[in-house]
């Protein structure tokens, strides 16, 4: 009867020892989300509520460090602005154009009883600037404008999937971080049983089976605490190199983004999104390409002014030297009579802004399919967020309930408690995955509808 009062004691003090140990680290609470009601996690899943603009703050500093460093950003932002030197170059084309030419040539001549040797120089100037071309001149222009939107368009793209890739790579390094918080509390659960058998096991021997099989799940865990550490590594070396190496704490990234945005406003605004609105772009431009080949096939009118000078120097045999002038201006009218391939060049060009028109639908019809696919992912994430934290409350009570039954001798073995354990600690790792599926879906929602760029800001 000592024997098992003494062990009794000893449990109970080991016992008192691991539940304290749990109030170590936690799992954040999930604020109220917009259409949504979460239940709380259990007392040992909730941590001091953060400001609400200090994790997307980070997140808007994370993601400006991105596109400063993106050579991606920088190569569209400079093929934007070469888009914008084509416009002037078409615009150009419109204007009065000066040409100065210019040549010297000798020659030799000879006839019967004479030779000479003259070396000829002669200048020229040439104004000129087209009246009237049909509209090509100007169709030249609206399709350099289109493709400048394009190419602006372009950038802004490539900044959204930047966005969208910094802001999916800093929930996974939440996560991760947050799963090997979890580990290590079960690390450390495991080995306050560890140590709590070795006391029993003193005074015990008959009970060492219990402390082998303690021992494995300590082993067991740490493991799983190792993997996720690494994990978390391996994410923080990729977001390093995107953002650089002044990467800040992950604090609140576990609650940024838990409202669902409603499925018909995403929807409308598929639409306008950046992809979008630069294919409708790309269209455009194919569209005023097709009128210029039109245009290219009408009369065209241009006037001009040229005058030149000769000056002709000979040799000591060949006579003095000798210059000339001349002045000419005009208006030249060109009418194009017969060119059978213009009509093949026109159906061409018109076919591909039509097939243009076409991927810019197909695209904005695949967009909304995966716009409601990913929103039902979304949704089914936060629901089954809301069903671990109701299992995990339960969950917590067993746990506690089975190590006070084990502790009184009989009443629950050891495979009990770490099952329960186990359990408890997969549920809470599974409330963690829930958490970031539902913001990495989230996130994923808002870039295919209006962006995470206007988001963020």
């Amino acid at each position: 009867m000592l024997a098992g009062a003494v062990l009794a004691v000893l449990a109970a003090a080991a016992q008192a020892t691991c539940l304290d140990e749990e109030k170590l680290e936690s799992l954040p609470a999930m604020p109220a989300a917009a259409g949504a009601t979460v239940p709380a996690p259990p007392a040992d899943a909730t941590v001091p509520a953060q400001p609400a603009g200090a994790p997307r703050s980070l997140l808007q500093q994370m993601v400006a460090d991105a596109l400063a460093r993106s050579h991606g950003i920088g190569a569209a932002r400079l093929l934007a602005e070469a888009a914008e030197q084509d416009i002037g170059e078409a615009e150009a084309g419109k204007k009065m154009q000066a040409f100065l030419t210019g040549t010297v040539s000798p020659s030799l001549e000879a006839t019967k009883g004479s030779h000479g040797a003259s070396l000829q120089a002669r200048a020229g100037i040439t104004l000129s600037q087209t009246l009237y071309d049909g509209g090509r001149s100007d169709r030249l222009v609206d399709w350099r404008r289109q493709q400048a939107e394009a190419a602006r368009l372009g950038m802004l793209s490539t900044q959204e999937q930047i966005t969208l890739a910094t802001t999916s790579m800093a929930f996974e390094r939440s996560r991760f971080r947050m799963q090997a918080v979890i580990y290590g509390q079960n690390v450390r659960k495991m080995g306050c049983l560890v140590q709590a058998l070795e006391t029993i096991v003193a005074a015990d021997k008959g009970r060492t089976s219990e402390l082998v099989q303690a021992r494995k799940q300590l082993q067991q865990a740490e493991l799983q605490q190792v993997q996720a550490q690494s994990q978390a590594r391996q994410v923080q070396a990729k977001l390093r190199r995107v953002v650089g190496d002044g990467l800040p704490g992950t604090e609140g990234m576990a609650t940024l983004m838990l409202g669902v945005p409603e499925l018909p406003a995403v929807l409308s605004a598929a639409e306008r999104s950046v992809d979008i609105n630069q294919l409708a772009a790309n269209a455009r431009a194919l569209t005023e390409i097709a009128r210029v080949v039109e245009a290219g096939n009408k009369p065209q009118v241009s006037w001009n002014v040229g005058g030149s000078a000769l000056l002709s120097a000979g040799s000591a045999g060949a006579g003095t030297g000798q210059h000339s002038g001349s002045l000419s201006a005009g208006v030249m009218l060109s009418v194009p009579l017969l060119n059978p391939a213009i009509m093949h060049s026109s159906q061409a060009a018109r076919k591909r802004a039509e097939a243009a028109n076409l991927q810019r639908a197909e695209a904005l019809e695949q967009r909304r399919q995966r716009i409601v696919d990913v929103h039902e992912q979304a949704g089914a994430a936060f629901d089954r967020l809301k069903r671990v934290a109701l299992v995990l409350r339960d969950s917590d009570r067993l746990r506690n309930f089975t190590l006070q039954q084990w502790q009184q001798m009989g009443r629950r073995s050891l495979f009990d408690v770490i099952a329960a354990e186990t359990d408890h600690y997969n549920l809470r790792v599974q409330y963690v995955n829930a958490l970031h599926d539902g913001q990495q879906m989230n996130a994923t929602l808002t870039s295919l509808g209006t962006g995470l760029t206007d988001w963020l800001k």
